[in-house]
């Protein structure tokens, strides 16, 4: 085989392919270099895009959340408003009743017949409660010389039921701003009997209260037991 030294041109010619090989090397690895470089940035920029968007869901979905509760909190406030002024206008219509029930006492003790009746019902009903020998009325001004009527037929007939007698004292003592009625204390002073009609009427609207709810407002959807 000839070892003969290369001429210029083969050495000119042998360089070049070397200098071809390596700029074809360069050249492929660019490429990876690019290629995975590529790669490299597709994933970044999926993972940055995906970490705004998280951001972005969240935020939004933040906002969804407050935008709920005010939403809510002012369906509640409306709610509560409602019925607050539904409670209020249930208080003034019962309030109306209640003042119109107190005009209609005012009118029984102007009827002498009936108030006469209710005065000596109560006395009685008092005598019997009592059972003592002495007991004081008091009454309204207004109300003395009625008050002293009923007093002695009163008196008879807790006599006819008990077979004991009482002396009744009436006193001036009421204000005439009342409605009417009377007021019973016993001789000891220990007991009193309290026969106004106003107080009736109170006693009667605390009791009858729950019933007169019912009765113009229907079942209270709130309340889960009834006894």
């Amino acid at each position: 085989m000839s070892t003969r030294p290369l001429n210029d041109d083969e050495v000119v010619s042998e360089m070049n392919k070397m200098v071809a090989f390596i700029k074809q090397e360069a050249m492929e690895k660019a490429r990876e270099i690019q290629v995975k470089a590529d790669e490299e940035f597709a994933i970044e920029k999926a993972k940055l895009v995906k970490q705004e968007q998280q951001a972005i869901d969240a935020q939004y979905e933040k906002k969804r959340k407050g935008a709920e509760v005010a939403q809510k909190i002012a369906q509640s406030t409306l709610t509560n408003k409602s019925r607050l002024k539904l409670l209020q206008q249930r208080e003034e219509h019962l309030q109306d009743l209640f003042a119109t029930t107190r005009v209609q006492l005012v009118e029984l003790a102007k009827d002498e017949g009936r108030y006469v009746q209710f005065l000596e019902g109560v006395l009685v009903q008092g005598f019997l409660a009592l059972l003592e020998p002495t007991v004081t009325v008091h009454a309204r001004p207004t109300d003395a010389a009625i008050v002293n009527r009923a007093a002695d037929s009163a008196s008879r007939q807790y006599n006819e039921i008990s077979g004991l007698q009482v002396k009744v004292t009436v006193k001036e003592t009421l204000s005439n701003d009342i409605a009417g009625g009377i007021m019973l204390v016993s001789g000891t002073e220990r007991i009193t009997l309290d026969n106004t009609l106003d107080q009736r009427l109170q006693l009667l609207e605390e009791r009858m209260l729950p019933e007169i709810r019912y009765d113009l407002f229907g079942p209270n959807e709130n309340r889960k037991f009834f006894t």
